[in-house]
């Protein structure tokens, strides 16, 4: 209530001033993304882009949208907030980068039952990283106080990211051909997909987030698990504008079964050797604390391969040496595009020690 017994917005449960002191705390780290391009900073009521600036030519956009889901309650249990920052961010652009478009500008979306600001700041503070990672400006975003939404202490976050790609250079997998093979470039961990299988399986066992984690020793169970998405942008940015990638599938939601098809025609199949990227212990130990089936773990998870490039057989090895310049040196070829002869358009191998 106010001095005069009225109501006001505070009493109601939201703080504008917090909200203030949140903005003017994370300006400089927004600012720190900044690109060419970018018109004005935060504190307008939208923001702007030239892409003449950036040195586009004859641009088409691109655009995407995605949240972390419930990883956000290991980060709200370990009081963890900076790489699920990471997260958001890796998976908007990754999802660019998969088209061809380079990641140009990011906005993020934060909400609340009532503002803490220092766990804001921390989480827009992995947003900025997220964003130089991928060399894409955080130009802006909403913070939202929700009280009667949210509880006191939960938030949820999303994110937007909006890029571009010359005409002629949009990549959605058409150019595939039987024949080509596809590289894969490893996963950090279990990225963003699949955590409401990770919390049934640690509930199942009784370990608690700070417990000691069983398969990565110096670390919390719960550190572990929140290793953040890798952000593959200047990489894959690398073999597309070489003109070597055919078509990109990002492993998210679905797994090695859903999203290999994504980059190629329905004529065509992906025989992919799993057992290509070496081994993450983190899923080797859900899979057998959760006595998980190997179909159930390649549907669900990424099982240690977070992205795949299909490229012409004789351009692999080009290909391979534009990755490893930059920052995926851990790139390996792992499967070969057929021409379809079933209903089955990705083909697994190498799960035997999941014993499939």
């Amino acid at each position: 209530m106010s001095e005069n017994g009225g109501a006001t917005y505070k009493a109601a449960g939201v703080d504008i001033g917090a909200g203030e002191t949140l903005v003017s705390k994370i300006a400089p780290t927004a600012n720190s993304t900044a690109r060419a391009g970018v018109l004005g900073g935060l504190g307008g009521f939208a923001a702007a882009f030239d892409l003449k600036a950036a040195g586009f030519v004859d641009p088409i956009l691109v655009a995407a949208t995605d949240g972390v889901g419930t990883k956000l309650l290991i980060a709200e249990a370990s009081g963890k907030h900076d790489e699920i920052g990471i997260d958001l961010v890796a998976m908007c652009v990754n999802d660019l980068a998969a088209q061809g478009a380079e990641p140009l500008f990011f906005l993020d979306y934060f909400a609340t039952g009532k503002l803490d600001v220092d766990q804001a700041a921390e989480v827009i503070t992995g947003i900025a990283e997220g964003c130089r990672l991928a060399g894409c400006a955080l130009v802006g975003g909403e913070t939202a106080e929700m009280p009667g939404v949210y509880p006191v202490g939960r938030y949820d976050v999303a994110g937007f990211a909006v890029g571009a790609v010359e005409r002629g250079g949009f990549i959605d997998g058409a150019e595939a051909r039987a024949g080509d093979v596809a590289i894969a470039i490893p996963s950090a961990g279990v990225h963003s997909n699949g955590f409401s299988l990770v919390r049934r399986v640690v509930q199942k066992v009784g370990l608690g987030w700070d417990s000691p984690c069983p398969f990565a020793e110096g670390e919390s169970l719960g550190q572990a698990l929140l290793a953040p998405t890798r952000i593959y942008v200047p990489a894959m940015m690398a073999v597309a504008k070489a003109g070597l990638a055919k078509g990109y599938a990002h492993i998210t939601g679905g797994g090695l079964l859903e999203n290999p098809q994504r980059a190629f025609n329905k004529e065509l199949a992906l025989d992919l050797d799993v057992s290509a990227v070496p081994a993450l212990p983190v899923f080797d130990w859900l899979q057998a604390t959760g006595n998980i089936a190997a179909n159930e773990m390649v549907h669900t998870f990424n099982c240690g391969i977070g992205m795949l490039i299909y490229v012409a057989e004789d351009k692999a090895e080009d290909a391979l040496k534009h990755l490893a310049a930059n920052g995926a040196g851990d790139a390996v070829i792992a499967g070969t595009l057929v021409v379809r002869a079933d209903d089955e358009p990705v083909r697994l191998t190498g799960l035997g020690r999941w014993g499939a």
